[in-house]
């Protein structure tokens, strides 16, 4: 009887301790991942700049280490770390001076540099934990099964989705079991650049 106590006691004390530890979820859904022109052009993204009635103005060109984009009669611009509404409005400012109201658009055709800068890491009891290019769109699901999908020991309804927000840091319940074998996809949350995705393991 008193070894049955004991067990109990131990047992119990390992959950507890198991349960502090662990990180508190946030109820609700995560904030939205941002929208593609609210990204900050990088170093090597490609950029298309279009001057409406002036084809000879315009540029397809990638952005150089230093930040810039040279354009026709405006010469060197700065477009990296800007978005593209911000580099577009820049342009027309500065062809004013040749062009007659001139309208710029500003298109990145390619996120070369959000490639490796921005990405998803899953992590914990998958077949392989990665760390994959950031796509607009991306859910959990796509991250999970990038992943190679959950192992044998996984305890799937308790994984989670950590996002950092400004100089704070959530946790996001995800019931993963329920979104692949339920196709209940409450909680296939769209993610974000920088989130990481965890499956813990079951407790045996």
């Amino acid at each position: 009887m008193r070894v049955a106590s004991a067990l109990w006691a131990l047992c119990l004390t390992v959950l507890l301790s198991s349960c502090a530890s662990s990180p508190s979820l946030m109820s609700g859904t995560p904030p939205a991942p941002p929208a593609a022109d609210a990204y900050l052009i990088g170093v090597d993204d490609m950029v298309q700049v279009s001057v409406w009635r002036n084809p000879e103005l315009g540029v397809t060109a990638p952005v150089r280490p230093d930040g810039m984009i040279s354009v026709p009669l405006v010469g060197d611009v700065v477009a990296g770390g800007r978005t593209p509404d911000d580099v577009a409005k820049d342009l027309q400012a500065k062809l004013g001076a040749y062009v007659r109201e001139p309208q710029v658009t500003v298109i990145l055709t390619e996120l070369r540099s959000h490639e490796y800068l921005s990405r998803v890491r899953v992590t914990g009891a998958v077949r392989q934990p990665v760390s994959i290019p950031y796509r607009q769109g991306m859910t959990v699901l796509d991250a999970v099964l990038a992943a190679g999908g959950i192992t044998e020991f996984a305890a799937p309804d308790r994984s989670s989705l950590h996002r950092k927000t400004g100089d704070s840091a959530q946790a996001y319940g995800v019931h993963l079991d329920s979104i692949l074998n339920n196709g209940d996809l409450s909680t296939n949350y769209k993610v974000a650049p920088g989130d990481v995705i965890t499956v813990p393991e079951r407790l045996l």
